[in-house]
């Protein structure tokens, strides 16, 4: 294959829609009135119901009807062409349903206090990076398949992607509670998303060449690209430091459990909690048990230089002290002692358990092969065990050969006490 016709599979010319019906697409989408008001209604209360249940399907679906990202595609093809009549439209129109968006699921949240903030929304407070590359990729995508004659469902999969509609609830459920760092943190991605779809679209039209409604002068082109670029820089400065912040307490994280799993033990002490807060650079562990020594504490805290935590506070402190002999105590202390008791007493059950199958598992193997000596047990393993029923699953080499599969199939399903039994070869 020449170079040519390599290049030829990335021509996006031979799919390209006429100018005309693109941007007829585009002012469409980016009117929010009408049919569009009312689906961004639903949307917000959607979003919203979903971010106070804490379920994800109902954020995605609000995530896939949402026409918000219609002004922003708008703004970028405006000001890819020198549209300034769409430019206004778009404006105006972005301003509205994200004005819209924040008012209703205030009211919302006002309406129905949730007890606790849950993970949805959580994950809409803490912009990095990445999030400013899923909007830049995904604003790629979006403007190439308007401008194909083969959109596909690009589209919902970048309003899902890019997550407009969930951040600006979440905003509002900032202001209904007064948490301004959920306000901000919110407000920050759906900027995020907004600037680098935006971003994405305007380089698009550039780089596809679409025609320019009006021509500027040198001077206003590059007053309008040094507005753009610095809006794009001071967008983008503050998601380089959280990316980099995320990174390092993840990493901080991994040390710090690791810790945890390998030194964290002490003789006649049981763990109760482990905390680790990696923004400062703490672990607490809670245990129960007689009290610690003091060398135990200074063992530990030299370990810590092992695992790259030398600048960690170590916080260890008793949730229940087995010396105490209030009567309140000892009744804790019984009932934190039945507790390890059977705790302890299922961990046994549990590994015994898993040595029999193991051993059973062996044995099947070795008398399978004295009873078929042509034919291999490659694989066995137990797939579901509920209650009395099992079930298992086997792979036997040359099953596919064998004539007499029934006498093969009833041993091991007898051997095994087996419920139900899948033989493949």
């Amino acid at each position: 294959m020449s170079i040519k016709s390599f290049l030829s599979v990335f021509n996006l010319s031979k799919e390209r829609e006429s100018f005309e019906d693109i941007q007829e697409s585009i002012i469409k989408s980016a009117e929010i009135k009408g049919t569009n008001l009312w689906i961004l209604f639903f949307a917000i209360l959607l979003a919203s119901l979903g971010l106070n249940i804490n379920s994800t399907s109902v954020v995605i679906g609000a995530m896939l009807i949402s026409p918000v990202i219609g002004p922003i595609l708008g703004i970028g093809f405006a000001v890819g062409t020198y549209n300034h009549i769409l430019l206004k439209k778009s404006l105006l129109n972005y301003g509205i349903s994200a004005g819209f968006a924040i008012v209703s699921s205030t009211l919302f949240f006002i309406l129905t206090p949730l007890d606790h903030d849950h993970s949805e929304l959580l994950a809409r407070t803490n912009p990095t990076i990445y999030d400013v590359f899923i909007a830049l990729f995904g604003g790629f995508a979006v403007i190439i398949a308007l401008s194909s004659k083969l959109k596909g469902n690009v589209i919902p999969g970048v309003a899902i992607a890019t997550a407009i509609m969930p951040p600006l609830c979440t905003v509002g459920y900032g202001i209904a509670i007064l948490n301004w760092a959920f306000f901000i943190g919110a407000f920050y991605l759906f900027l995020i998303n907004s600037v680098f779809i935006f971003t994405a679209t305007l380089i698009g039209i550039r780089f596809l060449k679409f025609p320019i409604i009006k021509k500027e002068s040198e001077q206003n082109n590059l007053k309008a690209n040094w507005i753009i670029w610095t809006i794009v820089s001071v967008t983008l400065i503050p998601s380089i430091y959280l990316g980099y912040k995320m990174i390092h307490e993840n990493k901080y994280l991994s040390k710090a459990n690791l810790f945890i799993k390998k030194e964290s033990t002490i003789d006649n002490e049981y763990l109760l909690k482990a905390e680790v807060d990696a923004e400062n650079q703490e672990i607490s562990l809670t245990y129960a048990g007689k009290k610690i020594k003091e060398e135990e504490v200074l063992k530990m805290q030299e370990k810590l230089v092992h695992y790259n935590l030398k600048n960690t506070h170590l916080n260890i402190r008793h949730g229940l002290t087995l010396d105490d002999k209030s009567p309140s105590k000892e009744m804790e202390k019984q009932v934190l002692l039945n507790q390890l008791i059977h705790e302890n007493n299922q961990l046994q059950q549990e590994i015994a358990s898993e040595k029999m199958k193991q051993k059973t598992e062996l044995e099947v193997r070795e008398e399978f092969q004295v009873l078929f000596p042509k034919f291999k047990l490659i694989s066995l393993k137990m797939v579901d065990s509920i209650s009395n029923f099992k079930m298992y699953e086997s792979r036997i080499e040359g099953w596919n050969k064998v004539k007499s599969k029934k006498i093969i199939y009833d041993w091991l399903k007898l051997r095994l006490k087996s419920d139900s039994l899948l033989i493949t070869p």
